[in-house]
């Protein structure tokens, strides 16, 4: 199993980044996955969900109605689009499957 973030940088405060996480090794579009966070010296943190076929979506309290999780099956890659960016949004980003976590994309939002 294999996943790799790509995406994240630095932003100003109210920008957006879209993460991708490219899946391999397992049957990607049967299972959901998930996107983490871990702002420093706290816990990590569940963001956002998605079911296998993307019918069905969870998000974090803190990021409703600004970040979009959405999956490309056919492309074993789920994506993580970041609006309306805030500072408190700074964490490291990560993709999960199962047990499995990819190495992490860094977000930093600050003017």
């Amino acid at each position: 199993v294999q996943l790799v973030e790509s995406g994240g940088g630095l932003v100003q405060p109210g920008g957006s980044l879209r993460l991708s996480c490219a899946a391999s090794g397992f049957a990607f579009s049967s299972y959901a996955m998930s996107w983490y966070r871990q702002a420093p010296g706290k816990e990590r943190e569940l963001v956002a969900s998605i079911t296998s076929a993307g019918s069905s979506t969870n998000y974090a309290d803190s990021v409703k109605g600004r970040f979009t999780i959405s999956r490309d099956n056919a492309k074993n890659t789920v994506y993580l689009q970041m609006n309306s960016l805030k500072p408190e949004d700074t964490a490291v980003y990560y993709c999960k499957y199962r047990g499995y976590w990819g190495q992490g994309t860094q977000v930093t939002v600050s003017s």
